[in-house]
């Protein structure tokens, strides 16, 4: 369980502070060490938005910290010197209030904490206490805020416009759109990549920044499926959204994206969809009505990418 802690304090500037490539830390890893290190890191959110330069620096900069059970992590009113990554180990957060410190959340073997001091310049608002020996990848203040503060504050300024001027999303408050700016992912395609595959569950929903992408879809209700070759049944452009269908409908994905030339997409898990995007649903759920207007036309049925209705 995570818990969230309130701060209330003026965020870091990240403007203030330079890029100095000559301030750069790289702790030598072994080949076990850097890949237990990056499947750590796979599913932290504060990494998802580094292209690859940035996670490569993030990763050198890292140092292995081992624990024992008991020890103090990190302790609350103290400065923050480190952001962490669990790699193995059961920790427990503890929060004293009127002298009294009770436990209000706890990781086990995953998990990141300590990004609230470095973000917000605060002291440390809980105290982590190891449960279990464990060990940790630790990254420094100064590269913390060098990368990835700075990097978030860059997001912000480059996606914000785009974000505003999408029309499905103007049901948001101008708050809940900039939510939607710190959550997103970027991820490119090359030519020809499969961006989602007919069948799989769904994990998230794209909005197309720029290229075209092709939606086929096979045709169903033959034993083999492989040689009932894809339709094109939609091409989205910049500022269109795709792989909402399955999120919307709690169904595997009802057709296959494909890129046409390279391709660069706003990516959302699923959490933050069905977290932020509430409000737009009812829109979502109208162009459900299209499309199965166009799988009749085509297919001479509706494929069933709904339950029918009563």
């Amino acid at each position: 369980m995570r818990t969230v802690l309130t701060v209330c304090a003026e965020a870091y500037n990240p403007d203030e502070e330079e890029d100095d490539a000559e301030s750069r830390i790289i702790h030598p890893k072994t080949d076990d060490q850097r890949n237990r290190l990056q499947e750590a890191c796979k599913d932290i959110l504060l990494f998802k938005n580094l292209d690859p330069e940035q996670m490569s620096q993030v990763l050198d900069a890292m140092f292995e910290k081992l624990v024992k059970e008991g020890e103090h992590v990190i302790d609350q009113g103290d400065d923050g010197d480190n952001f962490y990554v669990i790699d193995r180990g059961t920790f427990d957060i503890y929060v004293k209030c009127d002298g009294v410190g009770r436990c209000v959340g706890n990781y086990d073997n995953r998990g990141s904490f300590g990004e609230l001091a470095l973000m917000y310049n605060t002291p440390r608002a809980a105290t982590i206490t190891a449960t279990s020996p464990g060990a940790l990848w630790g990254l420094d203040r100064v590269t913390f805020r060098r990368i990835i503060v700075k990097n978030n504050a860059k997001k912000r300024k480059m996606y914000e416009s785009f974000i505003e001027s999408l029309p499905f999303l103007k049901s948001l408050e101008v708050s809940e759109r900039l939510k939607v700016v710190d959550v997103i992912g970027t991820k490119v395609y090359n030519d020809g990549e499969q961006i989602i595959a007919q069948g799989d569950s769904a994990d998230s929903f794209f909005i197309v920044e720029s290229g075209e992408v092709r939606i086929t879809m096979k045709r169903k209700g033959k034993s083999d499926i492989e040689e009932n070759g894809a339709v094109e049944i939609a091409r989205c452009l910049r500022g269109q959204y795709f792989g909402e269908l399955a999120l919307v409908t709690n169904k595997p994905r009802a057709a296959s994206a494909h890129a046409i030339g390279t391709v660069k997409c706003l990516a959302m898990d699923v959490q933050a969809f069905e977290r932020l995007l509430g409000p737009c649903m009812e829109i979502m759920k109208r162009n459900i009505a299209t499309y199965e207007e166009q799988l009749v036309a085509l297919f001479g049925t509706n494929m069933d990418i709904v339950e029918p209705t009563a």
